[in-house]
């Protein structure tokens, strides 16, 4: 018996139409990143400390309230830890739109490139 293969989906930003869509709820990232990014002095703030033992400190952070978008998100869409020194970019954020390799289930919500993609093979199978 043939088992199926599930082809790696690769997403290239550089597709986005709405490149600070993905950061429109924030994100969880290391404490200790949240660390280096206060000590670069960029403005923006951190919330909801919480003990999480898969990120390496224990613990995280999140980088909005609720719901809405990242604090850190400038008004023209670009991100100010990104446009200060990419080196300190939280994991979380670069990796997006992948979680631990693969695509993470919140990108069904934020990122337009796979929402597009979903959309299109959906639309291939109903015919």
């Amino acid at each position: 018996m043939k088992t199926k293969k599930s082809k790696k989906i690769v997403i290239d930003c550089a597709e986005c139409r709405d490149q600070s869509g993905c950061c429109s709820f924030g994100a969880w990232i290391d404490l200790e990143e949240a660390k280096k990014i206060l000590e670069r002095g960029i403005k923006g703030d951190f919330f909801h400390l919480e003990i999480d033992k898969e990120f390496p400190s224990g613990f995280k952070v999140g980088t909005s309230i609720e719901d809405e978008r990242c604090v850190f998100l400038d008004n023209d869409g670009l991100c100010r830890v990104h446009k200060v020194d990419y080196s300190i970019k939280p994991i979380t954020c670069k990796e997006f739109p992948y979680e631990g390799g693969k695509i993470a289930p919140i990108a069904d919500v934020l990122c337009s490139v796979h929402k597009d993609r979903v959309k299109k093979l959906k639309g291939r199978r109903r015919k």
